[in-house]
């Protein structure tokens, strides 16, 4: 059943609306995602945790939940923001609806927004602090207060909270089949909020995938005689992660091959000597055209993430590879000197268009050059 529910934003800009899931309170900071589909990959990605996302989209809910697209175990958004919530899907792959998903992890959603406006204010102020809760359980007084006090997202390292403790194998292929890869190289990929479809692209482009906590060091990964190293994405801000980024130098250093998405994107330039900066509001959506700076072609992307790099830090020994054509922030690099290279946004394509996956097979072709060598 709906509640009364509050937004209450850092500046004391106020929303009401109707809650669906469970009654509670959280903060965080606010985005916008301009995704059309794909809601539950967005809510279940680890790089969301500490922000509540605004949907563009106006209906959400409709296709409810499958047991298929998680890409992770949870939802890790703080909360939804939404014009239209459907609290009655219909979808031939649903097995249970938005909201008994939100009760089930905690969580909450508002609707009866003005998604649009509130979009307009992000993008006009920056992403906010922001509250979201029951009126049940917070005034207005209160839920401003708490959204002046949050934090903020930099200086805060999230890689290690989102981490999975225990490392794992992975051998799982792409949907609809989820073959098994029978390819005889192995990846160690480093979880710094590792999403599941990479884990599949990375199983059927080079093989089995050895999973380790963002903190484990150069020395337990390499007794596993990786034939490549993967960074992946992950939430917060990648400066604090002086441990993942001095692992990193030490990969480099052995010319072992790295490919970065993301955080791990933003890792690999910051061990490489580059600096990063907080976006006003950042990319979050899966419409957005990325240009290849060697060939001039437009890739239609999904991004996620409120750090960049600054592409003027960058040493003499890297390459840009990619630019965003919305504000032409730094997309991808590449080593002149190493089999490394890095991409900002989200490959795998969960939510989004799947063209830029060629960049799995380019890490294929380098870790298959290694093994060889």
């Amino acid at each position: 059943m709906p509640f009364n529910s509050i937004l209450a934003l850092e500046d004391g800009t106020i929303f009401y609306g109707e809650g669906f899931g469970s009654q509670i309170v959280d903060v965080g900071e606010i985005v916008f995602n301009t995704s059309m589909s794909g809601y539950q990959e967005i809510i279940t990605d680890p790089s969301y945790k500490k922000q509540i996302i605004t949907f563009t989209h106006p209906h959400i809910g409709n296709t409810g939940i499958n047991i298929e697209d998680y890409e992770s175990e949870k939802i890790h958004a703080c909360g939804i923001i939404v014009k239209d919530f459907c609290s009655r899907p219909s979808n031939w792959r649903s097995s249970q609806s938005l909201e008994d998903f939100l009760i089930k992890n905690h969580s909450m959603a508002i609707s009866g927004i003005d998604t649009r406006n509130l979009t307009a204010l992000i993008r006009e102020k920056g992403s906010m602090g922001c509250c979201i809760g029951s009126l049940n359980k917070i005034t207005k007084e209160e839920a401003i207060n708490k959204a002046q006090n949050f934090s903020g997202l930099s200086g805060l390292d999230l890689a290690k909270e989102v981490s999975s403790k225990d490392a794992y194998g992975w051998v799982e292929g792409t949907w609809p089949d989820y073959l098994e890869s029978d390819k005889d190289l192995n990846v160690v990929a480093y979880d710094f909020g590792i999403k599941k479809n990479i884990l599949r692209l990375l199983a059927d482009s080079v093989g089995k995938v050895d999973v380790v906590n963002a903190k484990t060091s150069y020395e337990d990964v390499m007794k596993k005689s990786p034939n490549g190293i993967f960074l992946s994405n992950g939430p917060g801000d990648p400066e604090p992660c002086t441990y993942a980024i001095d692992n990193i130098k030490l990969f480099l250093k052995a010319g072992i091959p790295i490919f970065g998405i993301c955080l791990g994107h933003q890792l690999l330039s910051i061990a490489a000597g580059a600096s990063t900066y907080k976006m006003k509001f950042g990319h979050h959506g899966a419409n957005h055209p990325v240009q290849d700076l060697s060939t001039n072609e437009v890739f239609i992307t999904s991004q996620n993430h409120g750090f960049a790099v600054n592409d003027k830090t960058l040493p003499g020994n890297i390459t840009k590879t990619h630019i965003s054509l919305f504000d032409n922030s730094l997309q991808g690099i590449e080593f002149k000197d190493r089999p490394a290279f890095s991409f900002q946004g989200h490959p795998e394509a969960s939510p989004g268009p799947q063209e830029i996956q060629v960049l799995f097979k380019k890490f294929k072709l380098l870790v298959e050059e290694h093994a060889k060598a």
